[in-house]
């Protein structure tokens, strides 16, 4: 099954003399970056910030950095100072012969690309080695007001090094601004979604015809991670989880994934990969290893209600907050335990964006925004995880991924 979800020439020819798209294996366009530039220093020069600080370490939420420079996770961190006025200065680990872990082949917009020594679990001088650098930056361009991109992503001791040595630097957060642009997608990025959508639905389908008695769960997440990784996907998080009929089975993180699935048992799907290009949607579905039980049917088709009713809900003007609570009501008008999680959530290069679907986010939710919808119903024994994207619109949200929405049945 071929999967050209993307059209050839969707990246053109680059305008920036040392980047050679053809060593990337899905870049974004220079259009949609410059696009960005643009949208993220008309709302510095709205505050008067003379530069931003960003920081990624984590590889399911580095979407900050990517979003301004289109470099993907590294094994390391990677800082950025972007200007207000001039083009980034991006550092990673390196040295030496290896300068940087960033190739001028896959850089746009990077007047510098410096790579220095770090180790950040912790050896005094090279845990901050990338800290010392942004200061040094900073300190001779004269800025006075400096913004600080996501706090709770960046590692502590980059951190505390900003606040520690930028004496008369005013630091300001500034990641709320970059949220409400970053959670709105352009067309060029729905592209990219519907692509990984797409792969997660050709791999799920897959699933059925590999699924058998006297695999072990391990077995199941191998197959899957080697079909998305041949797919182009970049990160693979599959959680999955094995029970007889009658009992949860869940979410279960890799290193418990070590039951031997038998005839009978119902199995739990998760798959939040990103695809090429580096975007997160994610899939969950229930596969039965023989006949689903009534009480299991039945929960299946609460959470499939619950699921859409939620869409309905995420219309321009609602707010995160307001379809929580609402979404709680539902629950207990049906018959179900209120929602403790976070559920539903944006992704874009963040495997978890903004807007959240919790009590706490008071974002607007507006067109043009990717939301994982996830109810999680649980009765008598039965557990259900049904999972989809879907694309805000200006009226109801339309689903992104085509996986059927049932119960898949395994005849062992």
């Amino acid at each position: 099954m071929a999967l050209n979800y993307l059209k050839k020439g969707v990246v053109e020819l680059s305008k920036y003399p040392e980047f050679v798209p053809e060593r990337v294996r899905k870049p974004i366009s220079d259009a949609e970056l410059e696009r960005r530039w643009k949208l993220v220093r008309g709302e510095m020069k709205k505050e008067g910030i003379d530069c931003l600080v960003l920081q990624n370490d984590h590889r399911y939420r580095s979407g900050m950095v990517r979003y301004l420079t289109d470099i993907g996770n590294l094994s390391n961190p990677v800082s950025v100072v972007f200007p207000v006025e001039d083009e980034m200065t991006v550092f990673s680990n390196g040295g030496g012969y290896s300068l940087s872990q960033t190739p001028a082949y896959g850089c746009r917009g990077v007047k510098d690309r410096i790579g220095v020594p770090l180790f950040p679990t912790y050896v005094a001088g090279l845990c901050d080695a990338d800290a010392r650098g942004t200061v040094e930056i900073i300190k001779k361009r004269g800025d006075k007001k400096v913004g600080v991109v996501r706090i709770s992503t960046m590692l502590g001791g980059f951190y505390k090094y900003l606040t520690e040595n930028l004496p008369g630097v005013e630091l300001v957060e500034f990641t709320n601004q970059i949220d409400e642009i970053k959670a709105v997608k352009s067309p060029e990025e729905i592209a990219f979604i519907r692509h990984t959508a797409k792969v997660q639905d050709y791999v799920m389908e897959a699933v059925r015809s590999y699924l058998r008695p006297g695999i072990y769960e391990y077995e199941l997440r191998g197959f899957i991670i080697h079909l998305l990784s041949d797919l182009g996907s970049e990160e693979q998080l599959i959680m999955l989880g094995s029970a007889p009929l009658g009992q949860k089975a869940g979410h279960t993180a890799h290193y418990y994934q070590n039951r031997r699935i038998e005839a009978g048992d119902n199995v739990m799907v998760m798959l939040e990969p990103n695809g090429p290009g580096g975007y997160w949607t994610e899939l969950g579905r229930t596969f039965i290893l023989g006949e689903p039980t009534p009480l299991l049917q039945e929960v299946w088709n609460d959470a499939l209600k619950a699921q859409y009713y939620t869409a309905e809900l995420c219309k321009p003007g609602a707010t995160g907050a307001e379809v929580y609570e609402k979404y709680n009501q539902y629950l207990e008008k049906n018959g179900y335990a209120k929602e403790t999680r976070i559920h539903a959530h944006g992704q874009g290069y963040d495997l978890m964006e903004r807007p959240g679907i919790r009590g706490e986010d008071p974002m607007v939710i507006k067109p043009g925004m990717n939301l994982a919808i996830h109810p999680t119903l649980a009765k008598e024994g039965a557990y259900i995880f049904c999972c989809d994207n879907f694309l805000t619109t200006e009226a109801k949200p339309e689903r992104v991924h085509t996986n059927p929405q049932e119960l898949f049945v395994i005849d062992c």
